[in-house]
């Protein structure tokens, strides 16, 4: 069983006992955060808790802790699941606004309940490597805030179960005839040589992943572009990719029963997805990345 923590205590996950009362289960009014380590060591922390920090701040709740009192909480609760079996781990980390009566007004001194727990990370199965994976579109019926990394994702869940019994992996949303992201994910595309992905906005997370992932195609020499992305143009990309912090990169070969591009893995995924794990903390010391540009 793996050790959480929760509200000042590391413990068994089984034994952690969440009130009825807390404001996160009554209205999902909470944020959380997925962190990704390997080798025990954090990838992008700074950048996971900016945007914790964001969230809390659009919620109006204030947070617990600094930067610093976060990293050491977080790198205590890594040590205590330290396993050589599971290696690369996954942090799910939750703030919720605490404990009160059920009133849908913020209740005037409740304490936020922070919890925090681990998952490993799996590494990507060969056939997705040689296959890629299938996603759907959908309507985008979120609500407007999706920037804010809320724990409200009913509409997300109704979303994905739908694509998963189509046989798919990920819906992929629309919202007026314009892409806007994956159900759980970021959605890059890339379009007559060009790495394209929607420009943040209220509709869009600012993905952690995402941005890194842009980082380094810019570092490769591809063109990168941050602009809307209509229903047509996704339908006719050369190549289509998820991005998270768990399932890194993932690359689309099949959208709504249609190839995309040849039908499997293209060329610019393969380098990016090279470079993501040459930057991952453990990786091996290879050969500087050598400049490129989109096939």
């Amino acid at each position: 069983m793996s050790i959480a923590y929760f509200n000042g205590d590391y413990l068994p996950l089984d034994q952690v006992r969440i009130s009825p009362l807390d404001r996160g289960f009554l209205f999902g009014d909470s944020v959380y955060e997925v962190i990704p380590s390997y080798a025990g060591e954090f990838f992008m922390l700074p950048a996971h808790l900016e945007r914790l920090d964001r969230s809390l701040a659009a919620i109006r709740i204030l947070s617990p802790f600094d930067a610093g009192q976060w990293t050491a909480l977080l790198e205590d609760l890594l040590a205590r699941n330290a396993d050589p079996a599971t290696p690369d781990l996954g942090v799910y980390l939750q703030v919720t606004r605490g404990v009160a009566p059920r009133d849908h007004a913020f209740p005037p001194d409740a304490r936020p309940t922070v919890l925090a727990m681990v998952s490993p990370i799996r590494p990507l199965p060969e056939a997705v490597r040689t296959e890629g994976v299938a996603a759907v579109t959908a309507e985008d019926r979120r609500w407007g805030h999706c920037d804010i990394k809320a724990t409200t994702l009913l509409a997300n869940v109704l979303n994905r179960q739908a694509a998963v019994e189509q046989g798919a992996v990920e819906a992929i949303l629309l919202r007026d005839g314009q892409l806007t992201e994956g159900a759980a994910s970021n959605v890059l595309v890339v379009l007559d040589g060009r790495l394209v992905t929607p420009p943040l906005a209220p509709s869009v997370l600012p993905g952690v992943t995402r941005s890194r992932v842009l980082d380094l195609a810019r570092e490769l020499g591809y063109p990168v572009e941050e602009c809307a992305v209509s229903e047509s143009e996704l339908a006719r990309a050369e190549e289509i990719w998820l991005t998270s912090s768990t399932r890194e990169i993932l690359p689309v070969t099949r959208l709504n029963d249609r190839v995309v591009g040849a039908g499997h893995p293209g060329p610019v995924w393969k380098a990016l997805h090279a470079a993501y794990q040459a930057a991952k903390p453990g990786a091996p010391v290879s050969e500087p990345m050598q400049s490129g540009g989109a096939a």
